[in-house]
């Protein structure tokens, strides 16, 4: 794929004509829980504002907000632009629009806003202006194209008012200062200096333009309104990618037909929050779960995008919102996935295969990868823990697609005992966590677990050029392991292969090492060791359950774990299950990023580890204590944060962060084999 990023922004007015109500039937209006969910309010007062969240949806890489209290105007905030730099707003509003009824031009203070509502399928808007109300909504035709209709309408039964329209940026700043705008006939051409960038504004014939290098403006079209009468017209704004093709866009622009396409996107949310809130566990069907998972699934619809420069497949960011995750990252993306496989396979398969397009020969996944390697290269420095087989059968159990994992199966099986070839440096059958460059900070970072306590004094060791090791066998890479040994025996049986028995047996012999050589039954704990196995590596984190999640603890071992994950000095806090105990000296939520925090994807496999001992009722309360106490995790309006403090509850560090969307969701789904 073409490595060069060309933004082709096109505003295209079709025609005005009177309208009807849209027609919309929804089996049941699951739609409801997205209402309002999260506030996206905000008119940006420079290009990096990110006092509020962005509305995006389809994969597109743009969104929008609502304007604030401040700016009671016309129209939508942003676009917020991904395709350029790490995300910055293009202007307050990059299509202003002006309006004179009768003889009287509209001013702020003339608008008076009667709602704004923003839903996963639609963001939609209601003004009242002189006898006019003028409903505007917002919507993706695709991952390259958004639709916003005006509809006007006359509120007097024996008034005639003559309403004239215009768009322009002239008394508006650019806050993108890398985009100029030039004309041609009725078209704005926008060029960016910063990607090789363009766009276009294409308003009807009867318009002409005047521009500037940073603004311009249109001439006025009118709108004859007779007494109860309705106007509608259309605006497209379409950011492009060299991949796609214009002259296809925009014939499926002219062609397009505005309440079919609302009614496509409210038919889509409503039946995949239905997946969702249909499917919960029984003892969490109260209302207020049903909202939380309305705000996970739009959190990580936010993040979604569609294949552009290196990337091949559609995936989901970590977070739009903070500008070093404007990326794919390996395991992110197979919590991810195992998220999305409750009401949408097709994205939840694309997520994975997008990680496995940067596996090398020898079965090495990349750690993250990015669209635009001008701004960010691709990490090879380290992987990440291995999940992905876990993601693929846990899709497969959904669909039992073949064909999916057929073309996954040798890619995980590769990856799989790349571990042992480059990562067991003593050949014992215990792996460690390392790097490809030689690095500690790299190898530590291939935990995921970055500044983990249990890191503090690691030293890296050369197994052969280009692979490295810590000097400590992980007691959760080695759980990992585990796991995907059996879930690679399942895929394998699914597909007639003769490695099942081999799967299982390394599987048994690895379960032995897991309990013998790292749980401490003094202290009724999991931990590293070092290469040799004899010596510890104390501090309790959350490294501590992961053999519950895998299966691989024995019940009493389980049972010991249990007792000190209740504990409320330890890990039973405000938000349950953080990633290392409350008790230790190191302890430090708010300067330790995994010294403390709590993190959803470790209280997730607290959670499910209980389960699957026979502790349901510790883990039901558990998990009513971790969205009760998480801030802004239940109710409307706050975003889902990339981790919390597990003593106050606040949220800490990025907003909209895809992977607590993911586990909340897996919190909260009901299955036999969850």
């Amino acid at each position: 794929m073409n490595k060069q990023i060309i933004i082709s922004f096109i505003i295209f007015v079709s025609f005005f004509g009177c309208k009807s109500e849209p027609k919309t039937i929804l089996e049941a209006d699951y739609l409801k829980f997205s209402e309002n969910i999260l506030d996206y309010r905000i008119t940006p007062k420079d290009s990096l504002d990110k006092s509020g969240l962005m509305f995006s949806d389809q994969g597109a890489w743009f969104a929008y907000g609502l304007p604030d209290s401040t700016s009671l105007n016309f129209g939508f905030s942003g676009p917020f632009l991904m395709t350029q730099q790490n995300g910055i707003w293009s202007s307050e509003n990059l299509a202003y629009l002006r309006l004179t009824v009768g003889d009287h031009p509209i001013y702020q203070r003339d608008i008076h806003l009667n709602y704004q509502s923003a839903f996963s399928s639609h963001l939609e808007r209601e003004i009242t202006v002189s006898g006019v109300t003028i409903r505007e909504q917002l919507m993706f035709l695709n991952g390259n194209t958004s639709l916003i209709r005006f509809d006007f309408t006359s509120n007097e039964e024996d008034e005639r008012y003559n309403t004239e329209v215009s768009f322009d940026l002239k008394n508006l700043s650019v806050f993108a200062n890398s985009l100029t705008f030039e004309s041609i006939k009725n078209e704005l051409k926008i060029k960016s200096s910063k990607s090789k960038a363009q766009g276009h504004i294409l308003f009807p014939k009867e318009m002409t333009l005047e521009t500037s290098d940073s603004s311009y403006s249109t001439s006025t079209y009118n709108i004859d309104l007779n007494a109860n009468e309705t106007k509608s017209f259309i605006v497209s704004q379409t950011f492009f990618f060299p991949e796609y093709s214009w002259e296809k866009e925009k014939a499926l622009i002219e062609s397009v037909d505005f309440d079919s396409v609302l009614n496509a996107r409210k038919q889509e949310k409503n039946t995949q929050l239905k997946s969702l809130i249909d499917n919960r566990k029984p003892q969490f069907q109260d209302e207020k779960y049903a909202e939380v998972l309305a705000k996970a699934h739009l959190t990580l619809q936010n993040n979604w995008r569609i294949p552009a420069g290196e990337i091949e497949h559609e995936g989901l960011f970590p977070s739009y919102h903070y500008k070093w995750f404007n990326g794919f990252w390996s395991w992110d993306s197979w919590k991810h996935a195992v998220g999305l496989s409750y009401y949408d396979l097709h994205l939840a398969k694309e997520q994975v295969k997008l990680m496995f397009k940067f596996q090398e020969e020898d079965g090495f996944v990349a750690d993250c990868v990015f669209r635009d390697t001008t701004i960010e290269k691709h990490n090879y420095r380290d992987t990440k823990p291995p999940l992905s087989a876990w993601a693929v059968a846990k899709i497969y159990e959904k669909d039992k697609d073949l064909e999916f994992v057929k073309y996954m199966y040798p890619k995980l099986k590769k990856y799989h005992y790349w571990w042992y070839n480059k990562r067991d440096h003593d050949q014992d059958g215990l792996c460690e966590y390392g790097s490809t460059d030689g690095s500690l900070v790299a190898a530590k970072w291939e935990s995921g677990m970055d500044n983990a306590i249990r890191f503090d004094d690691s030293k890296i060791l050369k197994n052969e050029e280009g692979a490295y090791s810590l000097d400590q066998e992980s007691v959760d890479l080695n759980a990992y392991l585990y796991a995907e040994k059996l879930f690679l025996s399942q895929l394998a049986e699914a597909l007639n292969l003769n490695d099942v028995s081999k799967y299982k047996s390394e599987a048994e012999s690895l379960k032995v090492k897991v309990q013998t050589q790292f749980y401490d039954k003094n202290d009724g704990w999991f931990y590293d060791t070092n290469l040799e196995g004899t010596q510890f590596i104390k501090g309790e984190g959350s490294e501590g359950w992961t053999a519950l999640w895998a299966n691989t603890a024995t019940q009493e071992q389980a049972e010991a774990i249990k007792i000190k994950m209740m504990n409320p000095d330890k890990f039973f806090t405000k938000v349950p299950f953080q990633t290392m105990s409350a008790d230790h000296e190191k302890f430090d939520p708010l300067k330790g990023y995994w010294r403390g925090p709590n993190w959803l994807d470790q209280a997730y496999f607290g959670v499910k580890g209980l389960r699957n001992y026979g502790f349901n009722e510790e883990a039901d309360k558990a998990t009513v204590q971790i969205l009760e106490g998480a801030e802004g995790l239940l109710g409307k309006g706050k975003s889902i944060r990339e981790n919390y403090h597990p003593l106050t509850g606040e949220g800490l560090h990025a907003q909209n962060f895809s992977w607590s969307a993911a586990h909340i969701i897996m919190l909260l789904m009901n299955e036999t084999n969850d």
